[in-house]
């Protein structure tokens, strides 16, 4: 019985073993989803979701099993949401026998109108009160006055619909989500752990302690203190900047604006490159010709304790990465692209790289050559919340 959607909801990534499977079949059994749809999904997410942050993966594979809306599909079918793509029009001439009507109309009965009209709606409908669309007093689209009806694309408005189709609430408890500057500042907190306790008086409120302190003190307050930290993270940050990484500059540009909001940095140092990183880094995002620092300079002047950081998505000709004269735009001096690398991961102990697009075990694939090699330099993740965590941990160990 639902075997075929424990392997979707695996597929969806969400790690359902089998006790659990078996649970969630004895909890059936027992007649507890009580004979609906509703109370499958309720039950399911209860026993088979461990963490909010899965919510939507079970979501996602609930709608493609139980209601053929697979993740790549539009719910309804993408000719019907483009007549959908209209503003919010004026509903104030809805009928009122019309509205007295739909207010009595139940959920079951709307959902098997709005199968019906899926099949047979052909073109573009707006103001009736029969088809899928906009305003009017249809229970079907979005911008109508419809208090048992189905939602559909468009945005909230009275919030009287039974439901929304398609919509899933929970995209933003993911952890595979790519970040926000938020989640950057709360992840680069994690580093202040590298910061240095100052031999003085314990003044500085530990609010760890205080919970646990005051949960085993019988809920009565007792706070505890540290000694404060001295700032002593010292991060080098280097980004891919043009080509491939246009469409996630305004991320990186987030990366960036929490770094420099943070007050637990003791130096940050940020510089630029295009594909890859050569014989010389870019003062800005620009890549201007000339407007450069040697890597040999930057060797000099920063230790091997900086924690270095590198933005970008690792893609690049082949040619780029191990010709000694791969860099089109710039000198090589005398090394390759992978050589620079290995220099670089050679000086400084704690060196992660943040892709924004990484494959992970699909690297071993020809045409991602380069992404492999980089990874196999540098501790590659990808740039989401799971990521980063997993990057900051990296950094903080001690080896």
């Amino acid at each position: 019985m639902f075997t075929d959607f424990l392997y979707v909801l695996r597929e969806k990534g969400l790690n359902v073993s089998l006790t659990e499977w078996i649970t969630f079949m004895d909890a059936l059994d027992k007649g507890l989803a009580y004979s609906s749809l509703e109370g499958l999904y309720n039950l399911g997410r209860m026993i088979l979701v461990k963490t909010e942050s899965d919510y939507d993966k079970f979501d996602m594979a609930f709608m493609e099993y139980f209601k053929n809306v697979h993740i790549d599909m539009e719910m309804p079918p993408e000719i019907i949401m483009k007549f959908l793509d209209k503003g919010e029009m004026d509903t104030s001439k809805l009928n009122a026998d019309i509205y007295s009507y739909i207010q009595k109309r139940d959920m079951a009965e709307t959902k098997r109108m709005y199968r019906e009209r899926v099949t047979e709606q052909n073109q573009e409908h707006n103001g009736g009160n029969y088809w899928i669309g906009t305003s009017g007093g249809s229970a079907f689209g979005h911008s109508g006055r419809n208090p048992g009806g189905l939602r559909i694309g468009g945005h909230p408005g009275q919030q009287s619909a039974f439901q929304v189709m398609g919509e899933r609430k929970y995209q933003d408890f993911r952890h595979d989500k790519t970040l926000d500057i938020r989640q950057f500042q709360m992840a680069f907190r994690r580093l202040r752990q590298f910061s240095a306790k100052l031999d003085v008086a314990k003044t500085e409120l530990d609010l760890d302690k205080t919970i646990d302190s005051t949960c085993n003190n019988g809920g009565y307050l007792k706070l505890e203190f540290d000694k404060p930290r001295k700032n002593s993270v010292k991060l080098l940050l280097l980004f891919d900047c043009g080509g491939t990484m246009m469409p996630f500059s305004e991320l990186c540009n987030d990366l960036f604006q929490a770094v420099h909001k943070a007050n637990h940095f003791k130096d940050v140092k940020t510089y630029y490159f295009h594909n890859c990183i050569y014989s010389k880094v870019y003062k800005d995002a620009e890549c201007e010709m000339g407007n450069w620092v040697d890597l040999d300079y930057l060797f000099r002047h920063t230790d091997k304790d900086y924690k270095v950081i590198i933005v970008g998505d690792a893609q690049m000709a082949p040619e780029e990465l191990f010709d000694v004269n791969g860099n089109y735009r710039g000198p090589n001096d005398g090394r390759s692209g992978y050589e620079w690398n290995k220099l670089l991961r050679d000086k400084y102990k704690k060196a992660i790289w943040l892709n924004p697009r990484f494959h992970g075990k699909l690297n071993d694939l020809a045409w991602m050559e380069s992404e492999r090699t980089l990874a196999e330099i540098y501790d590659m993740y990808p740039l989401t919340i799971d990521g980063l965590k997993a990057g900051i941990t990296k950094l903080m160990a001690p080896r």
